[in-house]
């Protein structure tokens, strides 16, 4: 769309407390137009409705801010949104990992999907197009109320979508912990045609690995009944475009929003938008999780039980790389065979993704989300 052309039939409308249906005329009714109804509460257990609408037209910015921005609060708060009459979500996760940031906190930065100016509210601008109806709800599943609750969400009405339109979905999923020695899956199997548009991950990394390295597992994706990948990069940092670890950074489509190494919390995300994943009939995406350390480390923490599977050794000189996984397991990393060097392995830590695609069906695909008990962020281990 350029933007000195108007497209015919075609109108805006914003949706908050202060004009819940956005109707023409409508806006700021209450206490006499003088700001009668800025916000409103969530009390516990309750769904609130911000969107509502029929027609054709699609959601171009949501931005809301809460006054309790708690861990708590943050995993406990579920925002859903169906499409054309589904009665499934299309979108389900907790309000803090969908816009962008995981764990449960929040932090000023600015991206191309998602923004927080100042690390107090929540901007979304990934268009979200619909042919008959768009509804959004968010619900309350802490046992507090949530005060204070403002929101706006700008849409367009009216417009005409392409045969080749394709409805926004995200789902958020965890693992905590992680199954030793499988992958992390950050978009479960799907079927259908679509996009896969990105994520946003989280990171707690276990105490028992004693501050040995977590990222160095490859993101892979694998297309239709596939049993290998297509896709697969090289590392954690690696995808979300940095290397040799990582610490914070905001960029456009690439960025690591936490690494607090003290909490051992780390978010990051990667928007494949210049760089755009379809698929045809299906797509799993998911990432290894695969850390690393010196090799004495890790016998080191093996020898104490920590639950661990040795995968290579990068000894550091050029041109050599020794896969363990092709001797005869389990390997015994104090072999004379076995050389000197980095050594990565499985190991196991809590994760979270939040996955954002597009799908040809307006329909949800996913199971809902953990309850809001088992989505709190887990206590430090401590053995």
């Amino acid at each position: 769309m350029n933007i000195y052309e108007k497209p015919a039939g075609v109108t805006t409308k914003w949706v908050s407390f202060e004009n819940p249906l956005g109707m023409r005329g409508g806006g700021g009714l209450e206490n006499q137009g003088h700001k009668g109804h800025a916000f409103d509460c969530v009390y516990a257990g309750e769904t609130k409705t911000l969107v509502d609408v029929r027609g054709s037209g699609s959601i171009r910015r949501i931005w809301m801010t809460i006054n309790d921005r708690s861990p708590e609060m943050l995993r406990s708060l579920r925002i859903e949104m169906f499409w054309d009459d589904s009665t499934r979500p299309a979108v389900s996760a907790p309000l803090g990992d969908f816009f962008g940031v995981a764990l449960g906190r929040r932090t000023a930065f600015d991206s191309a999907l998602f923004s927080d100016p100042e690390g107090r509210s929540f901007n979304c601008f990934i268009p979200m197009p619909f042919r008959k109806a768009a509804l959004i709800t968010i619900t309350n599943e802490s046992t507090i109320d949530l005060p204070l609750l403002f929101y706006d969400v700008d849409l367009l009405m009216g417009e005409r979508h392409s045969q080749e339109m394709l409805y926004f979905h995200s789902h958020w999923r965890h693992e905590s912990p992680n199954a030793l020695g499988k992958e992390f899956d950050i978009l479960p199997h799907i079927q259908g045609s679509g996009r896969f548009l990105g994520c946003n991950l989280g990171v707690i990394s276990n105490p028992l690995y004693e501050g040995s390295w977590w990222g160095e597992g490859e993101v892979k994706a694998w297309f239709g009944d596939d049993e290998n990948p297509t896709l697969c990069g090289t590392g954690a940092e690696d995808y979300i475009g940095t290397g040799w670890g990582q610490g914070t950074y905001a960029n456009r489509t690439q960025g690591c929003l936490i690494a607090d190494t003290e909490a051992g919390h780390w978010s990051f995300y990667r928007y494949h938008l210049d760089d755009p994943i379809y698929f045809d009939h299906s797509c799993r995406v998911a990432i290894q999780t695969i850390g690393g350390n010196g090799k004495a480390k890790v016998i080191e923490l093996g020898a104490k039980g920590v639950p661990l599977i040795p995968v290579s050794i990068d000894p550091g000189t050029a041109g050599t790389f020794f896969r363990l996984m092709d001797l005869p397991q389990p390997v015994d990393l104090q072999s004379a065979e076995v050389p000197e060097g980095w050594c990565n392995f499985w190991r196991q830590d809590t994760w979270c993704a939040t996955a954002y695609f597009y799908l040809t069906s307006p329909e949800g695909c996913f199971d809902p989300i953990a309850p809001a008990v088992e989505r709190s962020i887990p206590a430090a281990k401590t053995e």
